[in-house]
């Protein structure tokens, strides 16, 4: 509903006068749903749903100074009754918006100190303020009612910044009043609002009296009105006095109105229901008159007030001429419905969980408190205590359907069919199918005349009960603030087969404690109950857990209580968001997954399952810890007592030790300046620099401390002497995430206005990349963290000893350059700058030296995984680890909350399974899916590199999953490291014998360049050596260093390129001769596609065709083309290390003639070949072989369950099913494969019951592909798999507005610009550069051939779609036949073609009049 100006303006001071906003779903809610943001505006908006407990959440504003509580005239409003009592002493403004009837409001009159009622929109403004003062000085609840009105009309408001000073004015002195004192109880009250009505009267400069008299001044006729009215007739001897105070009644003023003159009193109240004979005002002026001490007193009539905007003479004359004995009508009744009342507006993210009961229930679902009941049934028709009542009444007539179907057994003549299904559903009458199945069977049979007997007259009567329903009352997290108060207490001990679904919807990010505290209450008061099923879920956390607990519910015979986390804002709320907040809110226990059943106690059962794994993990960690020593001594008594024993030798060698170096430290710092050396980094650069220059300083002979910022505290620093600051950029020029809490903490007391830090003496060196940001705009994001810091200790009181230093990458060292200037500055300041030292500074540990030192890739792995003290394992191992397939992360969402909390990262870890050509068996993907839910985080992901990838593996699980892949007969061996990783191989589903062929050959290839350390085995699958063996371990072809970088093979069948050949190290283009069979391969070395934002000395490369070799030759043509690289690849500087840089840096005939050496043969010349597109053929195909394949879409790789998407357990159910195999696309895809004839039907079952054959997506959707990115990955710097989805959303759009709907445009994103998805061969790519921000790069090879080029270097989404709209229009208008939208855009100048990888960079931003010139 738009906004009228009446409700506009009532808002808009509510929104200034307040401190905190409440409304129910209303009119006002679109001005909220805006979020006006002013500094002298409410704190904060608290949005309510349609039929939500508004009184219990006013209670809990507890500390506002002024409460505004806004919503719509309905029947809701008698829910605040039994509240007022309370509230009546707070200061709370309830604004009312009316819609032509005020029976819902003029409920509250009596339960209430102020009833203000405004019949225009001026005057709803200026009493709004009055309200708002009232309540504020007075503290008591002031209840404002104004109508809708029509959006023509006009409100002078007042000025944003007079508000609050109006309300914080004292008390002005009020003239007397002109009337007698008034002597009632109300007296007070009505001192009061004349108090107020003057100060507002002063601010707007208009009057403001409890009633308004207008018309003849010794008038015989007056009319009293309370409601909307447009009487503008000047009526011959009458008079209107609109009332303003309803309450307290302004008893004296309305006496002061009606003169000696009159005789006959109409009081028009605009009330359609009302239930007593009588209306309020009318009475109070009939109580009125009664204290006039005359013979002769007016005659008084009750009149309805109507629609006046069309008011004649002829209707007061008709009026004026009926008997005073009935109620009478003013104007023309309005129409409406029943009740008034509007359906409610359901949210659609709250739709989610619906759609989940439908999807379970089906036509059993029986949403007892739907909001389309409101139009016939009223507002409460939502309330908990109505649908309790509704589920009462079904559960009595079912009772009587069973006793009546009871007498009918009993009666003789049944037939024995009919006395057969009559007995089955008394048997089932509470499963859900059967005793539908049955009912229908019954009816048919009375139907038909089966029986005469009156119980079945009644059994077809209640035909509606037969089949057993499953009943929910779905509402808000509201109706758990006050569990008595509401219909929920009820629905708890009745004891009733119920389900209550209870959605709260508060984002984890806006959380208050104190108060959200009581919402969560409600499941503990559950469980305490005893016979009450309870479970907490969250749809964005973990969708399987959702169903679990939803068809528990059902099945638990009695109360059961679901509680739903689904955090949002508004309804523009991302769906990413969304996750987001719930995955926080998960992962730090604030919002807890679990099911409570009591009948599992009746079979000895633990009735409470805990489903959340962070919190799972957090207490199995902190039972490890408390539990570990106990469990020793029960075990292994003798060697606890070692333990004891040797204790205190342990503690006297710790001693002399510590003592030795003590002795030493002060013999170095008797004479040393204690210096501090603090610093802040992502990467791990600014670390390095720190730990130089504090061995540096102590080769100097100062007294040295080493710490990150976040780790020292500035309480710490206020302590210290001179402290040194070391900081790199991250994001937006945003500090390190371990120097985070130090930037905030100095912030905080800068706004305190403190100086803690006077005899503080600091020098800051920051680094960063002055092109990181090119554009003129951006570029105060440049060494942004170190400019800041420099600045705050500054204002803190700090004294710098040496000027701000700062590193840029850009310069011809790197950041060294500005750091050989600075660092001088600071050994002069300490005054030994003069002392010569002989710095025999330890060589920087590289991965080099890891690999060197780790007993091939043993490391102390085996002994990380036994330290149970920490979910991490060593750095260096960390690295080791990389080359046995897995990967340590931590939840970056969490990451700032648990540093809040003081405890570690949220550690787990990526396990990335070895599988050559992506060829798994049916009973291999189940064996993945029973690790992903036993082991994993519930879903796993298909990868660029055709396999399995594994999230949110804690370490104590590590082994048993990589047990289990091994089991099911595959490794994770070389899946990552700097070895041959896995080897791709073209789908080709209609090339099935050549895939045969090519598969074999990938295969072999892989196995010939796998690793062969047996530390694989013995760490992971426990098969221990003897001892001395690991000395005969032994690399013949890596050696003890293993390759400088990663190595990547691919397998390309024309005129597929879906595996990207040009990408990788080394490809294989397939060859075919004339019968179709694999003639041989073009060989192709030197792709790549990591880069590092602003390193021009890093680029993508696509492979270059070296020649052509038969089959029997490839595999030992990858060896030497890896040999050659291991002898010749960079080891020094690991960004300039992989195969193309090499290639680059020896040049292409060189590195050739070295590896032809090797092989002693050269290559033949190149063969010609042809690809035409490197996307997937979606659909059903027939293969050579005679059977069916079938690719599906899964977007982004992602096999998870979700609504409406249960890919996960469609893909188990067909692997139960499957005679044939699965292939795993390089566009992260899955064929399922040579499916037979015979089995064909029941394939196409499953995948149209999972929605798995509905490939009518978009050619865009159909064509993207994104890395993982947050929040797993470390090195992403924005969104990608999660985010990619929703821009496609938006671009997909603008593609349909051309004409474009089916048109194929390859569109790849990834969060950092290492490439995982391959993005700089796209035709559109997005790279990550900060949250929300990425590298647009345009001009890629539709079939891989050719690489992207950068075409702005800092966009956000709303600069996407700006340059995509007009440049697809274009594309839709001006294309050629056939011609691809990577091609278009060169072609019509928006890019320059990028020829080879070093010319990546050249005339990068655009041309001509698409050029960008802050790029330059």
């Amino acid at each position: 509903m738009a906004l009228t100006p009446a409700v506009a303006a009532v808002a808009r001071v509510a929104y200034f006068a307040s401190d905190t906003i409440v409304d129910s779903a209303s009119a006002f809610s679109p001005y909220w749903a805006s979020r006006p943001t002013s500094s002298i505006g409410a704190s904060s908006v608290t949005s309510l749903p349609a039929g939500a407990d508004a009184g219990a959440t006013l209670l809990h504003t507890v500390d506002a100074r002024l409460t505004s509580y806004t919503t719509d005239a309905s029947q809701a409003l008698s829910r605040l009754l039994p509240h007022l009592p309370e509230l009546s002493s707070r200061p709370i403004v309830i604004h009312v918006a009316a819609d032509k009837d005020l029976s819902d409001a003029i409920v509250l009159r009596a339960a209430v100190p102020f009833f203000i009622h405004s019949p225009s929109a001026q005057k709803a403004h200026d009493n709004a303020l009055l309200a708002s003062r009232l309540a504020r000085t007075e503290s008591k609840v002031v209840l404002h009612v104004f109508h809708l009105g029509s959006p023509d009309e006009s409100v002078e408001e007042v000025a944003e910044d007079q508000v609050k000073p109006f309300l914080l004015a004292e008390k002005p002195a009020v003239p007397s009043s002109p009337v007698s004192p008034v002597t009632d109880t109300s007296g007070v009250l009505i001192k009061a609002y004349e108090t107020a009505s003057h100060a507002t009267a002063t601010l707007l400069r208009r009057p403001q009296h409890a009633l308004s008299k207008r018309g003849d001044p010794a008038p015989e006729t007056i009319i009293f009105t309370l409601g909307r009215s447009h009487i503008t007739l000047d009526v011959p001897g009458a008079a209107f006095v609109d009332l303003s105070l309803a309450s307290p009644f302004p008893i004296s003023d309305v006496l002061a109105s009606i003169g000696p003159s009159t005789s006959r009193i109409f009081v028009c109240e605009q009330i359609q229901r009302w239930s007593m004979k009588w209306t309020p005002v009318f009475l109070d002026v009939v109580s009125a008159l009664q204290r006039r001490e005359t013979e002769v007193r007016p005659t008084v009539t009750s009149v309805y007030l109507g629609d006046t905007s069309h008011l004649t003479e002829a209707d007061f004359s008709q009026l004026l001429s009926r008997p005073p004995s009935t109620r009478l009508q003013l104007g023309i009744t309005p129409s409406s419905g029943p009740t008034g009342a509007r359906t409610p507006h359901v949210p659609k993210h709250e739709a989610s969980y619906s759609k989940i009961l439908t999807h379970l229930f089906g036509d059993r679902l029986q949403i007892v408190n739907a909001p389309e009941l409101v139009s016939t049934q009223g507002a409460l028709a939502t309330s908990p205590e109505f649908a309790l009542g509704r589920i009462r009444g079904d559960i009595r007539q079912r009772e009587a359907l069973v006793t009546t179907v009871e007498r009918l057994l009993q009666t003789a003549k049944l037939p024995q069919d009919l006395h057969s299904l009559f007995s089955g559903w008394l048997l089932a009458k509470d499963d859900g199918v059967k005793s539908r199945q049955l009912g229908d069977k019954i009816v048919a049979a009375l139907e038909s005349g089966a029986v005469s007997h009156e119980a079945a007259s009644h059994v077809l009567a209640l035909r509606t009960h037969l089949s057993a329903p499953s009943r929910w009352i779905i509402g808000s997290d509201a109706w758990s603030y006050d569990i008595g108060a509401s219909g929920l207490h009820h629905a708890i001990t009745s004891g009733l087969n119920i389900n209550v679904l209870l959605l709260d919807t508060t984002p984890y990010s806006a959380r208050n404690a104190a108060a959200e505290r009581r919402k969560q209450d409600v499941g503990l008061y559950a469980m305490n109950h005893g016979d009450v099923y309870v479970a907490s879920v969250a749809i964005y956390s973990s969708y399987g857990q959702v169903l679990q607990a939803l068809v528990e519910a059902d099945r638990y015979n009695g109360p059961s209580v679901v509680l739903a986390y689904l955090p949002y804002a508004t309804e523009d709320t991302p769906a990413l968001t969304l996750l987001k907040e719930t995955k926080n809110a998960v992962d730090t226990g604030y919002w807890p997954l679990y099911r409570w059943d009591p009948t599992k106690e009746a079979h000895g059962l633990e009735p409470f399952a805990l489903d959340s794994d962070a919190v799972k993990r957090e207490l199995q960690t902190f039972l490890d810890r408390q539990n570990h020593l106990s469990q020793l001594t029960r075990t292994t008594p003798q060697l606890a007592a070692e333990v004891v024993s040797s204790f205190g030798e342990t503690v006297k060698a710790a001693r002399k030790s510590r003592a030795q170096k003590a002795y030493a430290d002060l013999l170095t710092g008797i004479d040393a300046p204690p210096v501090t050396i603090l610093y802040a980094s992502d990467g791990g650069a600014a670390e390095k620099k720190a730990k130089r220059l504090a061995g540096r300083a102590q080769a100097r002979g100062l007294s040295t401390t080493l710490s990150t910022m976040d780790a020292f505290g500035l309480d710490t620093v206020s302590r210290e002497e001179h402290v040194i600051f070391i900081t790199s950029t991250a994001g937006q020029g945003e500090p390190p995430q371990n120097g985070r809490s130090f930037f905030k903490a100095l912030s905080v007391t800068i706004a305190k206005g403190e100086k803690p830090l006077t005899s503080l003496k600091y020098s800051v060196f920051g680094m960063g990349d002055s092109h990181y940001w090119p554009r003129a705009e951006d570029a105060h994001f440049y060494n942004k963290p170190s400019k800041d810091l420099d600045a705050r200790l500054a204002q803190l009181g700090g004294e710098r000893f040496a000027d701000l230093g700062l590193g840029d990458d850009q310069d011809a060292d790197g950041a060294e350059t500005g750091y050989k200037v600075w660092e001088p500055k600071v050994w002069k300041a300490f005054g030994v700058d003069a002392v010569e030292v002989q710095e025999a500074e330890p060589e920087p540990i590289t991965n080099e030296h890891i690999k060197a030192a780790s007993a091939y890739l043993r490391g102390t792995i085996a002994e990380g995984l036994e330290d149970h003290t920490t979910g991490a394992l060593a750095v260096s191992d960390t690295q080791l680890t990389k080359f046995h397939g897995i990967y340590q992360q931590d939840d970056r969402d969490i990451r700032d909350e648990r540093t809040a909390q003081g405890v570690e990262p949220a550690y787990s870890f990526m396990i990335r399974v070895r599988l050559p050509g992506g060829v798994c068996t049916p009973r291999q993907w189940l064996a993945v899916d029973q690790i992903a839910d036993e082991h994993g985080a519930g879903h796993f992901k298909i990868t660029t590199r055709q396999t399995f990838q594994f999230h949110g593996v804690i370490k104590r699980h590590l082994k048993p999953a990589i047990r289990e892949i091994n089991r099911a007969l595959m490794d994770t061996l070389a899946a990552c490291g700097d070895v041959n990783r896995n080897v791709l191989v073209s789908a080709i589903p209609s090339l099935s014998k050549l895939h045969e062929q090519v598969y074999a050959f990938a295969k072999a290839t892989s196995e010939h360049l796998l690793p062969r350390t047996s530390a694989y085995h013995e760490i992971w699958l426990d098969k221990k050596l003897v001892a001395g063996e690991v000395l005969r371990d032994r690399e013949p072809l890596y050696g003890e260093f293993y390759l400088p970088r990663k190595f990547k093979v691919a397998v390309a069948v024309p005129p597929t390129n879906d595996v990207d050949v040009f990408a990788n190290d080394v490809g294989f283009i397939a060859i075919m001769d004339d019968q179709g069979e694999l003639a041989g391969f073009n060989v192709t070395a030197g792709g790549g596609m990591g880069v590092t934002h602003g390193n021009k000395k890093t680029y993508p490369r696509t492979g270059s065709i070296l020649g052509f070799v038969t089959p029997d030759k490839g595999v030992i043509v990858a060896e030497k083309i890896m040999l050659v690289q291991r002898d010749n690849g960079n080891r020094v500087d690991r960004k300039n290390a992989r195969l193309k840089y090499t290639i680059d840096r020896m040049g292409l005939d060189v590195f050739k003639a070295e590896v032809e050496k090797l092989l002693g043969f050269e290559f033949e010349p190149a063969r010609g070949f042809q690809f035409d597109r490197n996307v997937d053929d979606y659909g059903w195909q027939t293969g050579a072989d005679g059977k069916h394949y079938f690719t599906t879409f899964v977007e982004n790789g992602r096999v998870q369950d979700e609504p409406s998407r249960e890919f996960k357990t469609a893909f188990r159910e067909i692997a139960k099913v499957h005679k044939g195999n699965f292939r795993l696309t390089a566009n992260q895809h899955i064929i399922i494969t040579e499916v037979a004839n015979e089995d064909l039907p029941e394939i196409k079952r499953l995948l149209a019951k999972y929605k798995l054959d509905n490939i009518n997506f978009t050619g865009l959707r159909l064509s993207s592909s994104a890395c993982v990115a947050f929040p797993t990955c470390g090195l992403a710097m924005a969104e990608s798999e999660r985010y990619l989805p929703m821009l496609i959303d938006k671009v997909e759009k603008i593609m349909e507005e051309n004409g474009l709907r089916n048109d194929s445009i390859v569109m790849r994103m990834t969060g950092c610009p290492n490439g995982c998805a391959r993005p700089y061969l796209a035709e559109v790519a997005f790279v990550g550069k900060a949250p929300g921000t990425y590298l647009m790069l345009l001009g890629g090879g539709y079939y891989g051939q050719r690489l992207n080029k950068i075409y702005r270097e800092s966009v956000t989404e709303p600069e996407i779609l700006a340059i995509l709209r007009p440049m697809i229009k274009r594309y839709a208008l001006e294309r050629h036949d056939g011609e691809r939208f990577g091609d278009f855009v060169i072609r019509v100048g928006y890019i320059a073609p990028t020829t080879e990888g070093k010319a990546w960079y050249d005339r990068m931003g655009g041309e001509g009049q698409h050029r960008l010139a802050a790029t330059a």
